[in-house]
Formats: structure tokens, C-alpha cells, sequence
């Protein structure tokens, strides 16, 4: 016969939480000892400063500048808008993906600058993007 105990039994178990932290001071002691037991030797270097290198040859692309009263400028000469539309059209026929690079005065209208965006487009420029002043867009 079976008796009872007035006491419920308990199931023996294992608390894991305070395993884990004791696993992760363990590991975190043996790394700090490691670490420590290491010993660096170092020498001392006058390494060289780079330099950026400068291209010999200018990359095959159209820049279009564009001033406060619209006029269009390539290579620092001054053309109109026929005289734009027919260099486009030259360069094109020597490569057809040259990019045209656009550069507007903060100060130019909005018409000029789709005037010049649209005759590249109609001439057959496919890469027409706009270059943009890093020293203007931060307000300086």
C-alpha cells in the first residue's frame, strides 16, 4: 500500500539562465586573457602619401554650360542653338553613346535649360544628364 506525502512532489529541473550567464563571463574572461597574453611587436614606418592620378586623355563627352541669360556654351565656345544641335549631331556620328553632360547656372530659367535638353534628346542622345556643383547644393 501507498501513502501519500502531505508535501506535492517536485520534479527535479534544470535552471538554464543563470548557466548562460555563467558560460558568457567564462567567455568573456578566457577572451580578455587572451588578448592580454599577446604580446605586439611593431616597427616603425614612414609609409608613402598617395597622390591621385591624373588622366592624359579627356573622356569622349559633350559639356553644356548654361548661363544666367541662356546662352549655351561647349568647350569654351559660345554657340547657338542650331550650332549645338548640329555638334551633337557630329559627335554622335563618331559614337553614338556620348554623354552630354549639362551644367546650369544656378541663376539660368527653366526653358533654356529644357530648350538644350530637348534638342539633344531630338538629335539622338540617349545619356543626357545634369552635372551638379557640390559647393551650390551645400549653400556656400
Amino acid at each position: 500500500m501507498r501513502l501519500s506525502s502531505p508535501l506535492s512532489a517536485k520534479k527535479a529541473r534544470i535552471e538554464i539562465i543563470p548557466l548562460i550567464d555563467v558560460m558568457f563571463f567564462l567567455l568573456a574572461s578566457f577572451m580578455m586573457l587572451s588578448l592580454s597574453m599577446q604580446r605586439l611587436k611593431t616597427m616603425k614606418m614612414d609609409l608613402p602619401s598617395a597622390v591621385k592620378a591624373k588622366s592624359t586623355t579627356k573622356p569622349d563627352m559633350i559639356e553644356v554650360k548654361i548661363n544666367r541669360g541662356g546662352d549655351i556654351t561647349v568647350d569654351a565656345k559660345r554657340l547657338s542653338l542650331p550650332d549645338f544641335m548640329s555638334l551633337v549631331k557630329e559627335r554622335l556620328v563618331i559614337n553614338s553613346n556620348v554623354p552630354v553632360y549639362i551644367k546650369a547656372d544656378t541663376m539660368a530659367t527653366h526653358g533654356d535649360v529644357l530648350r538644350v535638353v530637348d534638342t539633344a534628346k531630338f538629335v539622338g542622345a540617349s545619356k543626357v544628364s545634369f552635372q551638379l556643383d557640390s559647393t551650390m547644393a551645400a549653400g556656400k
